[in-house]
């Protein structure tokens, strides 16, 4: 899988480790590069822009709370981002919202626990049937055509 994946200087660690643990999976980083002080929105919106136009299967972004690319990331059509704190959340953005994007807060999630929720996260499909009414639905919001 193609993933996009991009920090701000909160999540720059948590974003390699990500990366060395999940060899199987073709990352795109889209920064940041280091731990100096940055803007999320930077980082968030190119690699939220990369899922939304199909450049990456799927998107995982993480700064201090999560809240802040979760946020910027919304702003993108086709985007469905949602902040997981824990692996049954990050199950369930996928099973039910179909989420193309997680969100993550590198300073309140331990590295350890942060794998289990993205592995998680990466395994789990999309159920469909009522959940892709939701979804459809979320979708003549933003005013994409069905």
């Amino acid at each position: 899988m193609i993933i996009a994946i991009a920090s701000d200087h909160a999540g720059f660690e948590l974003k390699g480790a990500i990366k060395s643990h999940f060899p199987e999976h073709e990352f795109q980083d889209y920064g940041t590069y280091s731990v100096d002080a940055m803007d999320y929105p930077d980082t968030a919106v190119l690699a939220a822009r990369a899922v939304a136009e199909g450049k990456a299967e799927r998107g995982i972004l993480i700064c201090g709370t999560g809240i802040g690319m979760s946020i910027t990331a919304n702003k993108i059509k086709g985007i469905r981002a949602a902040v997981c704190m824990n692996a049954d959340l990050a199950r369930l953005s996928r099973m039910h919202n179909d989420a193309n994007v997680l969100c993550l807060a590198g300073r309140f999630i331990a590295v350890h626990y942060a794998l289990v929720i993205v592995n998680t996260w990466l395994t789990t499909s999309f159920e469909g049937g009522r959940h892709q009414i939701r979804v459809d639905k979320i979708k003549e919001i933003e005013g994409e055509k069905l």
